[in-house]
């Protein structure tokens, strides 16, 4: 009982924190967004996701017009199920989500960690590096919901767009 209301608790600050950092003069990225900082705050995490893994991941920061910054692949080979970790890095700091195989492959993390695809102390270990280096892990289902924002989306995808799709899909 006490932990859905902290999850409630939790989920109403994030919203509130999408909400603000939604503003239509800036869909790609925000006014104060400074690519030298992006770059060092992404090196610094992908390098603490790597020394709590004991492995290389595979980093991608070319994504082209998106509000997507980055995405760090935790191989599965570095992980206690053997199932990949995803990490997505916004160009909205501080927003990041971690994912299970791949993003939409499942609900959430905690439904990963239900069917064992996923340890809950690799999850641990990624959204700890997250909290390191100063970013703030938004849960799957909350970007999945239906986005309401302020911002006018040209949307390509199929259904109506989400907030995953204003802070990490391509325009």
């Amino acid at each position: 009982m006490f932990g859905d209301a902290r999850i409630m608790e939790r989920d109403a600050r994030l919203m509130e924190m999408l909400r603000r950092l939604d503003d239509p003069q800036w869909v790609e990225f925000p006014a104060d967004y400074s690519e030298a900082e992006s770059a060092a705050s992404f090196g610094r995490l992908a390098a603490q996701i790597g020394s709590r893994f004991s492995t290389r991941c595979e980093i991608d920061r070319d994504i082209q017009d998106s509000a997507q910054y980055g995405r760090i692949e935790v191989p599965g080979d570095a992980t206690v199920r053997g199932t990949r970790i995803v990490v997505l890095v916004s160009r909205f700091r501080p927003l990041a989500m971690v994912a299970v195989d791949n993003p939409g492959a499942f609900l959430s993390t905690e439904e990963a960690r239900a069917e064992g695809a996923v340890d809950a102390g690799d999850l641990e270990k990624a959204e700890e590096a997250l909290v390191g280096a100063g970013y703030v892990a938004i849960p799957e289902g909350i970007l999945a919901d239906r986005y309401d924002g302020v911002t006018p989306l040209s949307f390509h995808g199929s259904g109506e767009p989400s907030w995953w799709d204003r802070f990490f899909g391509s325009f």
